[in-house]
């Protein structure tokens, strides 16, 4: 890597400012006292950390030299294959999103982008225009009971981070 680092190579510095950023919105949920306000940082939270892993694909298609602008796993996979290389780090991470955190990840951010489908039929009372507002926003809370709390959130980043730093290690110069 002469006159290069790992980080200028590869465009690690995305990962990394990913996770950062995840880091910095479970701090503010943390410290949120408003259930609203502690949702949108969670679901902040949610979107840095999944972008952290894309992120890392991304980094993973760099160090390959593929030329691919937003890479998936599978993307990566079959461009390698037609080359008759394997890469350690696409299985490990298309095991992980089998089952595993980053399953889990991958779950809590299809979440966060569409609405978890109701369990129950909503009351007519609930949709008429007398409806108090803070009825509606209850409701709103309750249908949000599938979000992962911050610690779950802060436990799947130190995962995906220690994976990370893992596979890394393991990546050698070919």
């Amino acid at each position: 890597m002469a006159g290069k680092t790992r980080v200028a190579k590869y465009q690690a510095d995305r990962t990394n400012q990913k996770l950062y950023f995840c880091r910095l919105s479970c701090q503010a949920a943390g410290g949120a006292n408003d259930k609203q306000l502690y949702q949108a940082h969670c679901e902040t939270a949610i979107f840095h950390l999944h972008g952290a892993l894309l992120a890392f694909i991304q980094e993973l298609g760099h160090f390959y030299s593929l030329n691919m602008t937003a890479p998936t796993l599978l993307d990566i996979e079959q461009a390698l294959s037609e080359r008759t290389q394997v890469s350690p780090e696409i299985q490990r991470l298309q095991q992980l999103q089998q089952q595993g955190f980053v399953a889990n990840i991958d779950r809590a951010y299809q979440r966060c982008l569409y609405a978890v489908p109701p369990d129950t039929v909503v009351d007519e009372t609930l949709s008429s225009p007398s409806a108090s507002p803070d009825l509606i926003v209850n409701v709103v809370t309750l249908s949000n009971q599938w979000l992962p709390d911050e610690a779950t959130i802060r436990e799947w980043r130190q995962q995906l981070l220690e994976l990370i730093e893992q596979l890394r290690a393991g990546m050698v110069e070919f």
